[in-house]
């Protein structure tokens, strides 16, 4: 039977070389962002190199939209197999003057929505062959270096939100992993090329990070590795 990944935050790196690595291996696609056009732009892309892929529009800090959304992809494409969480949220970057729901914003997209990612996939994942990848980020590590950076890029909600989020992949793994549900995340140090991020100086390839989720998930057992690492 088929099968689906779920690529959660859909945009030019990581989580389009994921998309690629996992269709390349046979896996259904389905790209989910907030831009329509976009998403579709994208899945045209993968249509073209072989891939069967089809675009969701959601907006992935709205729970009830991203359950909507996954039965939508269940509909559309069959069972999922593999959730991969890549959204973020930029927001609150000031943490004395950004507005409350601006902070509650960061944590709906980087934990809210993965939870409910999660929560409605979990009918398909508990096969002994379903898996949850999260795109981490070096932010979320509790270290006075990476807070005085976070705040001097003005990324102090990012921080908070990717912290949570991993504390939540650990115990969605404590959690899932006796019931055959693998849940591993690759915690990114550094600048991916061709991203948002990219002012000219990253290092990393994005492909080489989808490898590197592939193999996470094929081995079934680190829930944590840094790249590079």
């Amino acid at each position: 039977m088929s099968r689906t990944i779920v690529v959660c935050g859909h945009g030019p790196g990581i989580s389009d070389a994921v998309a690629r690595k996992f269709g390349a291996e046979g896996y259904s696609v389905a790209l989910v962002a907030r831009n329509q056009s976009r998403v579709e732009s994208a899945a045209k892309a993968l249509g073209d190199a072989g891939i069967k892929a089809q675009a969701f529009a959601c907006d992935l800090a709205d729970a009830e939209a991203v359950k909507v959304m996954i039965r939508s992809v269940r509909a559309a494409l069959g069972p999922i197999g593999v959730v991969h969480y890549n959204a973020y949220g930029g927001g609150a970057g000031d943490l004395t003057k950004a507005a409350p729901a601006e902070v509650r914003a960061v944590f709906d997209i980087g934990v809210g929505g993965l939870v409910a990612a999660v929560q409605e996939s979990l009918s398909d994942l508990r096969d002994g062959k379903g898996a949850v990848l999260v795109t981490g980020g070096g932010f979320a590590f509790y270290d006075p270096k990476v807070d005085a950076m976070a705040t001097q890029f003005g990324a102090m909600g990012l921080a908070m939100a990717k912290a949570a989020q991993h504390k939540a992949v650990g115990l969605l793994s404590q959690k899932l992993s006796p019931e055959g549900v693998y849940v591993g995340e690759v915690v990114v140090l550094g600048m991916v090329k061709g991203t948002a991020f990219d002012g000219g100086h990253a290092t990393l390839e994005a492909k080489d990070i989808a490898a590197k989720f592939w193999e996470l998930f094929q081995a079934r057992k680190d829930v944590s590795v840094n790249f590079p690492g």
